[in-house]
């Protein structure tokens, strides 16, 4: 089987570590585990719980406990309609690989995550990718996919809240698109990995598995609740499909970790309050990049309504990914090169770390755009 380079993966990897001034995280300033249990409380309690936690192998998809927290982010789901994974990124790998055979015609909604795509391809399913554009606020556009799907399309997938867009679907917009796949009988899959970071109201839109039956949807603590390092993620589906899943995961994970699971739990039962923290940075720092935007003669940028990152465009003179090389070595700010998303002359911007690192961040690619 092949696969293409993981191009978003491969430049976090080789340069992540690197950078003085991080811009190109996507997760709203990270957690410790000290700052997550001072925010729901009863922190020694939840220390003596850890304590005497056994470490072997948790409930295999999940603690019904977390299941059920996640199925409160969907109308009507229960704990059985949840697979807990190892992150969103597995959840993702495990609807692909469920979905998608060889021949397979699957539609993939670009700018979004490589993943989307590149792993249907490498499964052997023929992709056809369609682009969303500046001009249409980088939304779906609906009568290009009227034309790409057709009787054969098995499946649409895409990713809203966007990567690397900060784009958002309201809810007629998302009826739309489950309309055209019901015409073609295909499936949806929508990474929604950043809803619950509407920057108007969290939780503003619903889920596509809110409006459709052959609906999936993804998710994880990372982004939204500020903690990757628990690499705990989820699938919610029609119970069928994650029985398939399910069969799929045993190859890849026996159970996720349970101190992940019990933190887990604890921060999806409490999400007001680590929402209470993380909404007002990511708005604070949204508005500071579109401050710095509209005083940086060479830098242009949709607004993001939801999410974490946005897609720079750059007037410059050489490639993005050089760009961005340089502003590294230069400079020590990182940005992830708009050819990780087959957009050139762009750059993904992670506007949500602190806001002393933004700050110092978009100063610093000031400075060497003056002198590139």
């Amino acid at each position: 089987m092949h696969i293409a380079e993981f191009g978003v993966e491969e430049w976090m990897n080789a340069y992540e570590t690197r950078a003085r001034h991080n811009v190109a995280e996507t997760c709203v300033e990270s957690l410790t585990v000290k700052e997550l249990l001072t925010l729901v409380g009863n922190r020694e309690e939840h220390l003596a719980a850890l304590e005497r936690t056994h470490l072997t192998y948790g409930d295999i998809p999940g603690s019904e406990r977390l299941r059920g927290a996640i199925s409160s982010l969907y109308r009507g789901r229960t704990a059985e309609d949840v697979l807990v994974t190892g992150g969103g990124i597995a959840a993702n790998f495990l609807a692909l690989w469920s979905l998608t055979e060889p021949g397979d015609h699957v539609v993939a909604l670009l700018p979004t995550y490589q993943q989307l795509y590149s792993l249907p391809e490498s499964f052997g399913a023929q992709v056809t990718r369609l682009f969303a554009r500046a001009e249409n606020s980088f939304l779906p556009d609906l009568d290009a996919l009227r034309k790409a799907v057709s009787d054969k399309t098995k499946l649409i997938v895409l990713n809203y809240p966007n990567n690397p867009t900060g784009a958002k679907l309201d809810e007629a917009l998302m009826k739309e698109i489950v309309a055209i796949a019901d015409r073609c009988g295909a499936w949806i899959l929508c990474d929604e990995i950043y809803r619950g970071l509407e920057h108007d109201a969290p939780y503003g839109t619903p889920s596509f598995v809110d409006l459709y039956d052959r609906a999936v949807s993804t998710g994880s603590v990372s982004k939204v609740y500020s903690l990757a390092g628990l690499r705990t993620g989820w699938l919610t589906g029609p119970r069928d499909f994650l029985r398939t899943c399910f069969q799929h995961r045993d190859y890849t994970t026996i159970s996720c970790g349970r101190l992940d699971d019990y933190l887990a739990t604890l921060a999806l039962e409490h999400r007001a309050v680590i929402l209470e923290r993380n909404l007002p940075l990511v708005r604070t720092n949204a508005a500071l990049l579109a401050d710095w935007v509209a005083a940086e003669p060479r830098v242009s940028c949709l607004p993001p309504k939801a999410g974490t990152t946005a897609l720079l465009r750059l007037d410059i003179p050489v490639s993005s990914e050089e760009f961005c090389r340089r502003l590294l070595e230069e400079a020590g700010a990182l940005l992830v090169p708009g050819e990780c998303f087959e957009i050139p002359y762009t750059a993904r911007i992670g506007f949500a770390p602190k806001t002393e690192t933004l700050r110092d961040g978009v100063g610093a690619i000031s400075s060497f755009l003056k002198r590139l």
